[in-house]
Order: C-alpha cells, then sequence, then structure tokens
C-alpha cells in the first residue's frame, strides 16, 4: 500500500484496490478444498455401534423387522422377501396400524450403505414412521446366552 506524501495529492483520492486480503482468503480456501475434496470421494462408511450392556429382549408379536444380508437380500422377520414386494407388504401391515409404526432394522455391517439406504426409503414409503436399529451385543449377539448355558453344563 503506498503512501503519498506532499502538498498536491493530499486531497486527491487513491484508486487502487487492496488485494492482499482476498488473495489470503482464496489461498485458505485452496488449502480447505485441497483437503476436502479427497477425503469426500472416499466415501462414508457406516457400522453400527455394538452395545455392551444390552438387556436379552426377544421380539414381540407385533414387532416387524426388516433385515439385509451381505448379499443384500431382504428379510422380513427372518423370511426371505422379494424387494418388488417389501413396499406393497410393509405398506398393508402398518395400514392397519393407528399408532404404533415402528419398524426395527437389522443389516450386515459389510453392506454398502446405499443398501441400507434403500431398504430404509422403501419403509419410509409404505409407511413407517419410526425406524430403530438392533445392535449386536460386543462379543456376538447371544454372547451371554452362550456363557449362561456353557456355565450350566458344567455345573451338571
Amino acid at each position: 500500500m503506498a503512501i503519498s506524501t506532499g502538498s498536491a495529492g493530499a486531497s486527491a483520492v487513491k484508486a487502487d484496490i487492496n488485494v492482499t486480503p482476498m488473495i489470503d482468503v482464496m489461498l485458505v480456501l485452496l488449502i480447505i478444498f485441497m483437503i476436502v475434496t479427497p477425503l469426500i470421494a472416499a466415501g462414508f462408511k457406516a457400522t453400527l455401534p455394538k452395545g455392551k450392556n444390552l438387556d436379552p429382549r426377544p421380539e414381540g408379536k407385533g414387532e416387524v423387522i426388516l433385515g439385509i444380508d451381505a448379499g443384500g437380500n431382504y428379510f422380513l422377520d427372518g423370511k426371505p422377501i422379494q424387494k418388488e414386494t417389501l413396499q406393497d407388504y410393509l405398506k398393508s401391515t402398518y395400514a392397519a396400524r393407528t399408532e404404533d409404526k415402528i419398524l426395527y432394522f437389522k443389516a450386515d455391517n459389510q453392506l454398502p450403505f446405499g443398501k441400507v439406504q434403500e431398504g430404509m426409503e422403501i419403509a419410509r414409503k409404505a409407511g413407517v414412521r419410526v425406524m430403530s436399529a438392533v445392535t449386536e451385543r460386543q462379543g456376538g449377539l447371544f454372547a451371554d446366552e452362550a456363557a449362561k448355558a456353557k456355565a450350566k453344563k458344567e455345573k451338571k
């Protein structure tokens, strides 16, 4: 930035633009985009959490459980179902319910997130209001039950 001294130019306005702050901002933005872009391109991998102190609770009578295995096959209450008929079946199931529109969701942790999102979208279009993800216990879903059964056998 230039400073003019002298009596002739004291009342004149200087029309030079100070571009240094703009260049600083542009360099910061460039660095941010250089760091963030590879992270976005790498994708997002979602895995369900594993619980430590879960109460063993079998599924109830009215609960609907949607499962997706590693191959992307759909299962409703443990029975295989075609993707094309899933939405119609869920729609007829939840149409009769007035307040309890909860779907319990199980998916393989190696499944691409796009498949999980597709299953959730089918359920949403069918009228599901609340989706609950079913997590595994650390050490496996039935680790405590297996340990209890083993201890019971050792007592006999």
